[in-house]
């Protein structure tokens, strides 16, 4: 008799899964004269590449290959970021579906010559895909919460995974009736 690796209802092998800290990572950089916008402060866009950069080293490192992002949420900037903050970009993963990731990013700032605490400015929500060679969808290892503030963060996951969903049904709903209507957008 031979041990056979465990499958799930498919009868696909299950892929073991991994701790949140496997994954967690925190990106640093210093922002200068070329992230600023019209009004001196850092750009938003310039903050959103960098939790793009952070959750995708999460979502690569946990999936174990290539992830794509598919959606950004909840982006919401807290305070302006200045000329010579030193910014932290916290990710983790969330929550896991069979080949998506939900991936955590809190922005934090601080001045690069201060001593004072950083300061939280921003934070988001995106959804990574796991990808194969072909750019086809990739089975994930599931996320294992390991404290009391990851299994709080993997169940609002869930609700917003949920909120996604009916979202996205109620959009192609809508089309669908506007289409049978005979409304051409």
């Amino acid at each position: 008799m031979t041990d056979q690796p465990a499958t799930d209802e498919s009868g696909t092998p299950e892929i073991p899964g991994k701790p949140t800290s496997a994954s967690r990572t925190t990106l640093s950089h210093i922002m200068t004269h070329n992230d600023t916008n019209l009004l001196g402060t850092v750009h938003g866009g310039v903050i959103m590449k960098l939790v793009d950069d952070a959750a995708g080293a999460v979502a690569g490192r946990h999936s174990g290959g290539p992830a794509v992002t598919a959606s950004m949420d909840e982006m919401a900037f807290l305070e302006p970021v200045r000329v010579g903050d030193l910014v932290h970009v916290k990710a983790q993963v969330n929550w896991t579906g069979r080949t998506s990731m939900e991936v955590g990013v809190r922005v934090l700032a601080e001045r690069w010559n201060e001593s004072a605490p950083p300061t939280q400015v921003g934070s988001a929500y995106l959804v990574f895909a796991a990808v194969d060679a072909d750019g086809k969808p990739r089975r994930v290892p599931p996320v294992i919460p390991e404290t009391e503030r990851d299994k709080r963060r993997w169940q609002e996951a869930q609700i917003r995974r949920t909120h996604r969903l009916a979202r996205r049904r109620a959009i192609m709903e809508l089309r669908e009736q506007r289409l049978a209507d005979g409304i051409e957008d």
